[in-house]
């Protein structure tokens, strides 16, 4: 018999649909289209940059056969600025996400093409938003944020631009940040029904890691909350007996 599986995704999981963001590779060589269920890839002419899903940038990465450009909001000055929006500007609440009106680049017919409604609104959503590419915006922290950058400076930290201890620093520190701000959050939660807990800006890895405890929060508040409310029909239910004693006794005086 099969173990149930716990709610959420796992981390192994997490990282596996992170391999969907597109990124941007500079070619070392030459490399015909290629037929993915997302559609055909961009066919690869050296120095000319292009935009691939990470697992294949990752591949030819391996292969030496490209270089992959990290996105603006990895590099060093970027993380700082985030670390300081998060701990000096608004300590209380997470980094925004990318803006939806943001121009990503995107041909037709290619993997992360933008669709838009009749209203020339972006319907792009993760990983088909292209946040994680050399046009992203900095100092704005995408949905796979955490992902990506841990696959970048496992596979790719000669091309960070930056030294990749540096990189992985000033991610601790930010990873670190936020799991704290994470559970100080939950603080909202407190008086059963008495706030709202906002996730904006939290990333997939961020929200599988801490799926455990603030579901057990938000349990546990739920069983003080059910526990309150039988207690307080319990003490109406003995006043409304009281009450009913009192005026029984009060008639027998009255002889009625």
């Amino acid at each position: 018999m099969a173990l149930p599986l716990p709610p959420g995704l796992t981390h192994s999981e997490v990282a596996f649909l992170a391999e969907m963001e597109m990124v941007t590779v500079v070619p070392r060589q030459r490399l015909d289209s290629i037929e993915l269920l997302s559609g055909k890839t961009p066919p690869l002419r050296p120095p000319r940059r292009e935009q691939l899903p990470l697992w294949l940038a990752l591949l030819l990465k391996k292969q030496r056969r490209a270089n992959i450009v990290p996105p603006p909001w990895l590099h060093p000055t970027s993380l700082q600025d985030i670390i300081h929006k998060e701990t000096k500007e608004d300590p209380a609440a997470f980094s925004p996400p990318p803006p939806p009106a943001s121009s990503y680049r995107a041909d037709v017919g290619r993997p992360g093409m933008v669709r838009r409604n009749d209203n020339g609104l972006d319907m792009a959503s993760p990983p088909f938003r292209n946040s994680c590419t050399a046009d992203a915006l900095p100092g704005y922290l995408p949905y796979h944020w955490l992902e990506v950058a841990e696959a970048l400076l496992a596979h790719a930290g000669d091309d960070m631009g930056a030294p990749a201890g540096e990189v992985r620093s000033l991610l601790r520190d930010l990873v670190e940040v936020r799991a704290a701000k994470m559970r100080s959050s939950t603080s909202a939660l407190e008086g059963f029904g008495g706030g709202l807990m906002s996730l904006r800006g939290v990333g997939a890895m961020e929200l599988a890691e801490t799926r455990g405890f603030v579901l057990g929060v938000v349990d546990g508040v739920r069983r003080i909350g059910a526990a309150a409310e039988a207690n307080r029909r319990e003490e109406e239910e003995e006043g409304g007996f009281r009450n009913d004693r009192e005026e029984e006794e009060s008639d027998d005086d009255m002889g009625i």
